[in-house]
């Protein structure tokens, strides 16, 4: 909040309140405005916990009434606006009442020999947020998402990620070339080909690749692999979904470095 107190606004023709919603509900946006939303209160904290600034901060009256004494006092600047204003930009069934407006993180360099997970082309907002989450907790700090994967700031990726992104080093963007800088293997994942997970060796530092949902990795991300596993099935399925084979190929380097 500025020493003047926060910004209203009353209007739905407000400007700032259209490029809030274009921000919230548009997954390419921002790229464009270069910010990101965060919309409700856990991944607002998550980010203060990260020592991260909002550009700005946006209340719903009623929260405002009821809480704002509680938020930090940010110079940037504060916004309360009416609950159904609120509601009309926000991308949640139930909206979370308050946001935050952050600058997006300049384009970061790749660390060449940094634990990492590659995305190849992953299209659900969902399951690269919570191949986000994995890596953070299994210890891979990098993810490096290529061309064609959903955007890694989007607002749905940001929810599914739950406050992960700010503990990763994140580079999107790429094409598959790019990957010939890394100084670690890469660990390609299939459903059908390769060692079995439980049984093999696994290098440490590596990069694990996990591919598009439906058709797996691309040609030019497998060619550069050093080794290729498969997680056991004994249950018969034709294949796992990427983020729960992300989670058990994650834990397994994870696991093995605890030995």
């Amino acid at each position: 909040m500025t020493a003047s107190g926060p910004q209203f606004i009353t209007s739905a023709g407000n400007a700032l309140l259209k490029d809030l919603r274009r921000l919230a509900q548009d997954s390419t946006a921002y790229r464009k405005q270069g910010r990101i939303w965060l919309e409700g209160d856990h991944l607002c904290r998550a980010a203060l916990a990260r020592r991260v600034v909002p550009a700005l901060a946006v209340f719903s009256h009623s929260l405002w009434e009821e809480a704002g004494h509680q938020w930090p006092r940010f110079g940037a600047g504060t916004v309360v606006m009416a609950d159904a204003l609120f509601a009309s930009l926000s991308g949640l069934e139930s909206p979370g009442r308050m946001g935050f407006v952050l600058d997006l993180p300049a384009a970061a360099p790749l660390q060449p020999g940094a634990p990492s997970v590659i995305l190849d082309r992953l299209q659900d907002a969902g399951n690269v947020g919570a191949i986000l989450r994995c890596a953070a907790a299994f210890g891979f700090r990098q993810v490096l998402a290529l061309k064609g994967t959903a955007g890694l700031w989007s607002p749905k990726v940001l929810r599914a990620g739950m406050g992960a992104h700010f503990g990763l080093h994140l580079v999107e963007g790429l094409e598959p070339a790019a990957l010939d800088a890394l100084h670690v293997p890469i660990v390609a994942t299939s459903s059908h080909a390769g060692e079995w997970l439980h049984q093999a060796v696994l290098p440490w530092p590596c990069a694990w690749a996990l591919g598009h949902e439906g058709q797996g990795l691309g040609d030019e991300v497998a060619s550069r692999a050093g080794l290729a596993v498969r997680i056991v099935q004994p249950g018969g399925e034709e294949s796992l979904n990427v983020a729960a084979a992300a989670a058990i190929c994650l834990h397994a380097s994870a696991a093995a470095q605890a030995r």
